[in-house]
């Protein structure tokens, strides 16, 4: 399968590059920039990302350009192309101040197969401190804008180029086309990558590769693990078991609405309700690493019980086989996030963890190459329902890191209650728009249609993520008729984001605002004030806890 490598040296918009090829139905896999795979014959093009360093800086990374120049059709962004630069005998220097920000293309060489069907002041967003002041012999400017003489390059003859902006950002308004001339104009791609091909080509893979075996699959009632679900049951059927814990902690009704979700879907699930114990052991726990330490502990042992008697059960007659593999709804970024650029584990949160050693189960993950945004579409291509495809990111110890101070039932229905109005207002409430917010929720695989220059799409599938936090240990006085009160305040939150690693505020209506706080505090029992978190991340987090 051909596939175009993306070689990351640390930029925050790295997988933003890969969803950008994957957008143009084209494979990519982003690697550390030190793991070029030299042998593999289906790479048909190379990409070098941006990253935080300078070229100048002694821990910068680098590679031997030698090994790919001439092999590969190769563009550097930002880094990438100081790098180039830098490297073959080119000039960069720190730039008289930080060129941050939207600006115009003022020239472009046109007959350039990298800027094909440009316009001349086409919109480009730079993140740099560095420029180039000076180009390596052999190689010539195909763009300027006012202030960066050397806005992309190539070298002549030789297809390397190098672009200081961003074509994968949003604001570069024809960046999409640039990434298009090259994989697809300049690489060659088949564009063969799609939901419709995936779908078909991993169900024939799940069948051959588990054979008659049975699987179980945890549940959460997301979208990675729901999609993995289904389609896993479209290539085995029933021996597929999959286990949904309710642990007292999900959003009002939520275990029951999903349960039913499953059940038109096919989904042979076990539903447990475990809610008892995990009050039970939270109670009086007011740390918050405490509290997720005790959810994680309780979950692995409540599904390592369910996991046990569905392998030791001799009633086989239905499904048949035997249980040798787990299940699990990991992502790329999953992945690519639990190895630094530097091939180093830092984190390993996609592996379950726990399970006995003599259950001797294999790891299964049929997402395993996907981004969010396509995970929707297999979602759309397997029929799945809107609202489970759509749904925003949970905190895998859910409502709990939306409580401060120790969890108790009451605490958790004020929260759910609270919640319930804010999630059901964002999805009722309708805005239109344009520009790089509706091409960003378009990118995003919200089912929209462009009509005039404009999306109508609502609230809720604009932002990233959203919920209710409870101060629970907090007290704020009120007035409610003539009485005074002395109960809770809670703090609404929404973000934008593409992948969570940062975050801003979003900035929703002031009349939307004042009806969901005029909601939460008549109709939920505790709640007396309401206020809305307006911080980014970073210097904050999503998450309360």
């Amino acid at each position: 399968m051909q596939k175009i490598i993306i070689l990351d040296f640390g930029s925050q918009t790295t997988q933003l590059i890969g969803r950008r090829v994957r957008e143009l139905d084209t494979f990519c896999e982003i690697l550390p920039y030190d793991k070029f795979p030299k042998d593999d014959p289906d790479v048909i093009g190379v990409i070098l990302s941006g990253s935080p360093f300078s070229v100048y800086d002694p821990e910068a990374f680098r590679i031997d350009l030698s090994e790919i120049r001439g092999r590969y059709p190769v563009p550097g962004i930002c880094y990438g192309a100081q790098y180039i630069s830098h490297t073959l005998g080119g000039r960069v220097e720190p730039a008289p101040s930080r060129e941050y920000g939207r600006q115009n293309l003022t020239t472009i060489e046109l007959d350039n197969p990298l800027f094909k069907d440009f316009e001349t002041g086409s919109q480009v967003w730079m993140s740099h401190g560095d420029t180039i002041t000076a180009l390596p012999d052999g190689f010539h400017c195909i763009a300027s804008t006012e202030t960066v003489r050397f806005a992309a390059f190539q070298a002549e003859g030789e297809q390397l180029w190098g672009v200081q902006f961003h074509p994968e950002v949003f604001h570069s308004t024809q960046g999409s086309l640039l990434l298009k001339n090259f994989v697809v104009d300049i690489c060659g791609s088949c564009q063969e990558w799609s939901a419709a091909s995936f779908v078909d080509t991993t169900i024939a893979e799940l069948r051959q590769q588990l054979g008659s075996d049975r699987v179980i699959l945890g549940l959460s009632g997301g979208v990675d693990s729901s999609v993995a679900a289904v389609l896993i049951s479209r290539a085995i059927g029933e021996r597929l078991t999959c286990i949904f814990v309710d642990h007292g902690l999900l959003r009002k009704n939520e275990f029951t609405q999903v349960m039913d979700d499953y059940k038109e879907l096919g989904l042979n699930v076990v539903g447990v309700d475990a809610s008892a114990k995990f009050f039970s052991d939270l109670a009086g726990v007011t740390d918050p690493e405490a509290k997720r330490k005790i959810i994680g502990r309780d979950f692995i042992e409540v599904f390592n019980e369910q996991a046990k008697a569905i392998i030791e059960s001799a009633d086989t007659a239905v499904a048949g086989g035997v249980v040798r593999w787990l299940a699990q709804g990991t992502i790329y970024p999953d992945r690519i996030e639990s190895l630094n650029i530097t091939g180093k584990v830092i984190k390993s949160h996609h592996n379950v963890g726990g399970l006995p050693k003599e259950m001797d189960l294999k790891l299964c993950e049929p997402l395993k190459w996907l981004f969010k945004d396509e995970v929707r579409r297999v979602g759309r291509q397997l029929g799945m329902p809107e609202h489970l495809i759509t749904r925003h990111p949970f905190p895998g110890p859910s409502l709990a890191v939306r409580i401060l101070g120790d969890i108790t039932p009451e605490r958790v229905r004020i929260l759910q209650e609270a919640d319930d109005i804010f999630i059901r207002a964002l999805r009722a409430y309708k805005v239109r728009l344009s520009g790089d917010e509706a091409r960003r929720v378009l990118a995003a695989g919200v089912p929209a249609t462009m009509s005039d220059g404009e999306v109508e799409v609502s609230l809720y599938d604009q932002v990233w993520q959203a919920g209710v936090i409870l101060l629970s240990s907090v007290r704020s006085v009120g007035v409610m008729g003539d009485e005074r009160t002395y109960e809770h305040p809670v703090a609404l939150r929404a973000v934008t984001s593409t992948d969570a690693m940062t975050a801003d505020w979003a900035h929703l209506p002031y009349d939307f605002m004042a009806k969901v706080s005029n909601d939460i505090i008549n109709h939920v029992r505790g709640v007396n004030r309401v206020c809305y978190d307006i911080s980014s991340k970073p210097p904050a987090t999503i998450e309360w806890e």
